[in-house]
């Protein structure tokens, strides 16, 4: 972006920041601030705290911070603020903006910007090839090179969506894309004629997901499951006769589909996120046309006309600035965008005056908003498919009208607190596919009869009521369970077969199962029976148990037939006193061993009968082993092999645990040790070890 070579390895503080069309200044500040802490600091509510905190961190630092795509040149004043924590910074600081607008330069003062010119023929050519795939060079690759350079007239976004589009056609139709006539349109729009082709070629169903994106802002990071959902919701996904796939597997086909022609990006941060290029957001809009709406983007007489619109919350959203919805009375989406404020507050009226009259929603998201109480009138929204009301630290239970929304397919309670109770009559939302109360602690049971729900395939907590209709039994219908499920209060389950009935050994579409006792009273034969039957299904890769009270562990833990396992958890589980043979898992990678209070010795039932325990284990923590004293090395090949990939140990709170550390572990990194007096540690032995924190007694 300069003329002149940056040495960024000068710079000991290398941060960047999206700022795009959509500058809030509490918001860009406090996304500066987590780039620099690497930290999440969403709780700073206020500007003056947030700035106080940035100012501290670059304080006497030399720093290298890129505001990238900035638009807004009509808050010159809050620019001058933002800038003012930057003054704090040493000598040879730098800050770039990165736009495409003139007078943002102008604005911040530079009155000589570098401007990015063309990338050249053979750059160009290089990005096309990647994106296209070219494997097998044709013949007339020059006249082909000479075609392509020249359409897409040395911008780098062009190469890549041409690339994306030609690799899904054969080889024989290029000609056909490179010589069509819209290539010479003129036309009053700014889209690139390449991103006209690629959504001209685009098969109709993909034509209609890639446009309901046009509600989405410009750098809005998204997921490939939350966009699957929202055009499940709008019917976008239409499933023919003849195909047997489940409607989220279609939805996930059309995502990769748009990836792989360009149209959607992975996210820099590396967050399993996706992006649309700013001029990929301006193509959806074009297509959308007047259908698909964003508060900050239309003038409000557009909005009537809308069928999907999203806006961009505030702290606190009132009458005002939502009353222009109610006359939209045919849409269909009402979004509340979910990362650009982690809270917020909304005015009863809207739920209670302005839900009524959206009779036609179909995706409704009270995403982050405290709301304490749904109105019953939120029932009578006959079409709802898809309603978000995750975040919300203050609601404690939902209307039992919601029980009436016989087309709902998702909802989502995720991190819903103090949320106790599940309308009685959810067993009536036979259409419901997701349902996600991940992080609802205060959830005292399920309601009665779930098993009704055969199409559910998201259900990460089933919490184990005393009754029989919300018993654990109530799971053995619902076949379709995939990802994380969550047993809690395990307890409640007297009687073994209803643990069988679970039939967890035929859900494989499960990959992390968390099985949590809460009552440490539990019969130890009973629970020891209830483990038992609930043996998964060999393909689960996650496994944690919690407060298990039985004497032994059953016979499938550590079993070798679980290769896919990768991660393994035991907490609380106060009464065994031996280990399960975990030496036996080929792919394990994590092992967390907590609070197991009756552990005397770790040894030969650990590695298990294998020539090569632990071949895989890269993490192993050992915690709160209060008796544990002996940890006996490996028998078998003398030790070779053993722990050969092991890069973390870490024991706390161990003390009575004696003698020494297994010597052999050629691929440590990290050792952590705390609150074990009697153990001997020769950091010597390890001749990979990077870092290391060992302390006598634990603090």
């Amino acid at each position: 972006m300069y003329s002149t070579t940056l040495q960024l390895n000068s710079f000991p503080q290398r941060d960047g920041v999206c700022v795009s069309d959509d500058f809030d200044l509490l918001r860009v500040a406090t996304a500066i601030l987590e780039s620099v802490t690497s930290a999440n600091v969403k709780e700073y509510k206020e500007l003056n705290a947030v700035q106080d905190k940035l100012s501290k961190e670059l304080a006497g630092k030399k720093f290298f911070i890129v505001l990238d795509d900035v638009w807004n040149t009509c808050k010159y004043n809050q620019w001058t603020t933002l800038q003012s924590s930057f003054h704090v910074g040493a000598a040879g600081s730098k800050i770039i903006v990165t736009t495409r607008d003139a007078n943002v330069a102008m604005m911040m003062g530079d009155t000589n910007p570098y401007n990015l010119g063309k990338i050249p023929e053979d750059d160009c050519w290089k990005i096309f090839e990647h994106h296209a795939l070219l494997n097998n060079r044709p013949q007339n690759v020059d006249l082909l090179k000479e075609k392509v350079t020249s359409k897409c007239n040395g911008l780098p976004l062009a190469a890549k969506t041409l690339g994306g589009l030609l690799r899904c056609k054969g080889v024989d139709q290029w000609d056909e894309v490179l010589d069509h006539k819209m290539w010479n349109l003129s036309e009053e729009t700014d889209i690139l004629p390449a991103l006209k082709l690629s959504y001209h070629y685009l098969p109709s169903n993909l034509k209609r997901c890639f446009t309901y994106c046009a509600i989405l802002p410009n750098d809005y990071e998204f997921g490939e499951k939350q966009l699957i959902l929202l055009w499940m919701a709008e019917g976008l996904l239409q499933q023919k006769p003849e195909e047997k796939k489940q409607m989220e597997d279609l939805g996930s086909d059309c995502f990769q589909e748009l990836v792989s022609r360009s149209l959607f990006q992975k996210s820099s941060k590396g967050n399993s996120q996706y992006i649309m290029h700013d001029l990929i957001t301006d193509l959806a809009r074009w297509a959308a046309g007047k259908t698909c709406s964003r508060l900050e983007d239309k003038p409000n007489y557009d909005l009537p006309k809308s069928r999907h619109s999203s806006y961009i919350p505030a702290w606190y959203d009132g009458v005002k600035k939502l009353e222009v919805y109610s006359e939209v009375v045919r849409l269909r989406t009402f979004l509340r965008l979910s990362d650009s404020a982690p809270y917020g507050y909304l005015a009863p009226k809207v739920t209670s005056d302005l839900l009524p009259k959206l009779q036609y929603l179909r995706v409704l998201s009270f995403y982050g908003y405290q709301i304490t109480q749904l109105p019953d009138t939120i029932g009578k929204l006959k079409h709802l498919r898809y309603l978000d009301l995750s975040y919300n630290y203050e609601i404690t239970s939902l209307p039992d009208s919601i029980s009436s929304l016989c087309n709902l397919q998702t909802l989502i309670l995720e991190r819903c607190n103090k949320l106790k109770a599940l309308p009685t009559n959810m067993s009536n939302l036979i259409n419901l596919r997701h349902l996600n109360n991940s992080g609802v602690p205060s959830l005292e049971q399920m309601p009665p009869q779930l098993g009704r729900l055969t199409n559910l395939q998201t259900l990460p907590n089933f919490v184990v009521g005393k009754g029989s209709g919300s018993g654990v039994r109530e799971i053995g219908s619902l076949s379709h369970l995939q990802g994380t499920l969550r047993l809690s209060k395990l307890e409640n389950v007297i009687n073994a077969e209803d643990a069988r009935s679970a039939s967890l050994q035929r859900k494989e579409r499960l990959e992390a199962l968390f099985l949590e006792w809460s009552d440490s009273s539990v019969s130890t034969e009973i629970a020891a029976h209830v483990l038992d039957k609930l043996q998964p299904h060999t393909k689960l890769k996650e496994l944690t148990i919690t407060g298990y009270a039985g004497l032994r562990f059953s016979t499938w833990i550590g079993d070798p037939s679980f290769s896919n396992m990768v991660r393994v958890r035991l907490q609380g589980c106060n009464h065994c006193q031996f280990l399960p043979p975990f030496g036996r898992l080929p792919c394990l990678k994590e092992l967390h061993i907590q609070g197991m209070d009756a552990v005397e010795s770790v040894g030969p039932e650990f590695y298990g009968e294998c020539n090569l325990p632990f071949q895989a284990l890269e993490t192993l923590e050992f915690e709160k082993l209060k008796i544990w004293k002996e940890w006996s090395s490996c028998q078998q090949d003398e030790g070779i092999g053993v722990f050969s990939c092991l890069k973390m140990l870490s024991i706390r709170d161990c003390p009575k645990l004696e003698g020494n550390l297994p010597e052999k572990l050629d691929s440590l990194t990290m050792l952590q040790i705390s609150g074990c007096e009697e153990l001997v540690v020769s950091i010597s032995n390890y001749n990979q070890l990077h870092e290391s924190d060992i302390k006598i007694a634990s603090w």
